[in-house]
């Protein structure tokens, strides 16, 4: 229980001297490691056209060579077919990429 108590402000201390950028990463491994159940709605206008379900994180395109962000997010889920948020026989395990500028779309976790 000492220890705990000695290791906390420790463990802040170094945060606070984290930039944010690697502050962000840190909580992005973290959350990588328990893991989400994130959830993928696409829209045509205001009607919804894909779901996908099942997702650990969408991930930000770099560049090969300039390891400079590209405008679109990729990542890995299962195609909602019937929109009924649960994996039904048939609806396999996809990649997906879309559009920073010409998809409308909504990312949030599933509980």
């Amino acid at each position: 229980m000492k220890i705990n108590m000695l290791l906390l402000p420790a463990v802040v201390v170094l945060l606070a001297g984290c930039t944010q950028e690697t502050q962000n990463s840190l909580s992005r491994s973290i959350q990588n490691w328990t893991g989400t159940n994130g959830v993928l709605d696409i829209y045509a206008g205001n009607k919804l056209v894909k779901r996908f379900i099942k997702i650990d994180k969408l991930s930000t395109a770099y560049g090969t060579n300039d390891a400079k962000a590209r405008p679109y997010r990729y990542g890995y889920g299962y195609d909602d077919k019937n929109f009924n948020m649960k994996r039904d026989a048939g609806e396999n395990k996809s990649y997906f990429e879309f559009s920073d500028y010409s998809t409308s779309y909504i990312f949030y976790e599933n509980n």
